[in-house]
């Protein structure tokens, strides 16, 4: 019989062995800061994405049944606030620093208000509004994480 503190040997080899240095070994720790620069980079490409699609509109390189110059003035302000807005957001957020996040929480936050109550000016649907309000929980949930993340 073998001892406590012996291994079991099978003909393969030790399987007594890899189950306690499974055992033994702990399991690997989420890194919570390293998901949030994931995080935060796939929202800045995204941003990015957002806020070079409003400059398209804006030129008049994406097809829409009102051109830009035709819209009314708060309409063309609206798009023109993403434009600019969505671009700085985006790159505060590929630099992973702190004003990046508020940016991009701010231009998410706008974009949900205007859209809940401009809908005529910002044309989101329902799936978008609570999209962006995931992101935006999702955001928080992992900043808090990684600051509370021991290391």
């Amino acid at each position: 019989m073998a001892a406590q503190g012996e291994e079991t040997r099978t003909e393969g080899g030790r399987a007594g062995g890899v189950l306690e240095a499974l055992r033994a070994s702990p399991l690997p720790r989420v890194r919570w800061g390293l998901i949030l620069v994931w995080f935060l980079r796939l929202m800045a490409v995204l941003w990015m994405m957002m806020g070079l699609l409003a400059w398209a509109d804006i030129l008049g390189l994406t097809p829409s049944p009102v051109p830009f110059e035709d819209r009314g003035l708060g309409a063309q302000a609206v798009v023109v606030y993403f434009a600019v807005f969505n671009l700085v957001a985006a790159v505060g957020l590929w630099l992973t620093s702190t004003w990046g996040g508020i940016m991009w929480l701010l231009a998410l936050m706008s974009h949900m208000i205007m859209a809940i109550f401009l809908p005529q000016v910002v044309a989101s649907g329902v799936f978008t509004v609570a999209m962006f309000g995931v992101l935006a929980v999702l955001y928080l949930v992992i900043s808090w994480l990684a600051a509370h993340d021991q290391e």
